[in-house]
């Protein structure tokens, strides 16, 4: 028989880390009066960096469906009644400028470019197609960008909070993509990298106490499994 894994290499069944890097410790729900749902290309389902998981932990409300081409979701499975559906993509028109985000259900492609492009012919009829002024380099280090202008999931979602004045929960969904980021780059041993990701990261100031508990090596307890990650006082809001 084979050795068995150390627990420290088990993933969290919520943030998706290992338990050495785990964050739920300051994880907190961020509510919004848009409706966020989320169509995930079935492959993205099985990479831990998928910010789209990160949505559904961060956003209590937010759904998560599986597209995959040999089973087309209809509109009106993912629609929800009473709200305009807009479709978030790069080749959309801007948002009308007196948006309710009450009566918005934002629709957001989750995938590798290539594959959130495939999926955008399978949505057409279902609603608007909205493209938002996104601007600046990407945070999201932990994959390659094919070429400039492209984001993730999670950030073309805080692009939309922006444009429609919700800065506080485009604040607080912010620094818990952050920190995904930052834990998975010291996940998969990329010290100095995390390092410079960190010196320009409000993460650094907001959880300082956090990321003292979170460098320091700390052997897995007995009895502690991935749904029990080791706790740390959230700062105030």
């Amino acid at each position: 028989m084979g050795r068995p894994p150390l627990g420290n290499a088990v993933r969290c069944p919520r943030c998706r880390l290992t338990v050495r890097w785990c964050v739920c410790a300051v994880a907190r729900p961020v509510e919004v009066p848009l409706a966020v749902d989320v169509l995930m290309h079935h492959r993205e389902h099985f990479r831990p960096t998928s910010t789209g998981h990160l949505i559904q932990r961060a956003l209590p409300a937010a759904r998560l469906h599986l597209w995959r081409r040999e089973r087309r979701l209809t509109a009106e499975e993912v629609r929800r009644p009473g709200r305009e559906l807009w479709i978030l993509h790069p080749h959309g028109h801007p948002p009308p400028e007196d948006a309710d985000p009450a009566a918005v259900q934002a629709v957001l492609l989750d995938g590798v470019w290539s594959e959130a492009t495939g999926m955008l012919p399978d949505l057409a009829g279902w609603g608007r197609v909205v493209g938002l002024p996104m601007r600046g380099e990407s945070r999201y280090w932990l994959r390659a960008q094919q070429a400039g202008g492209r984001f993730s999931t999670i950030e073309a979602l805080l692009f939309l909070l922006g444009t429609l004045g919700l800065d506080a929960a485009r604040r607080e969904l912010e620094l818990q993509f952050e920190l995904h980021v930052y834990a998975s780059l010291r996940l998969r041993g990329r010290k100095e990298l995390a390092a410079r990701f960190l010196a320009t990261s409000p993460v650094a100031a907001v959880w300082p106490e956090f990321l003292e508990t979170l460098h320091t090596p700390r052997p897995l307890a007995p009895g502690l499994t991935p749904s029990d990650p080791p706790q740390a006082s959230p700062p105030s809001p």
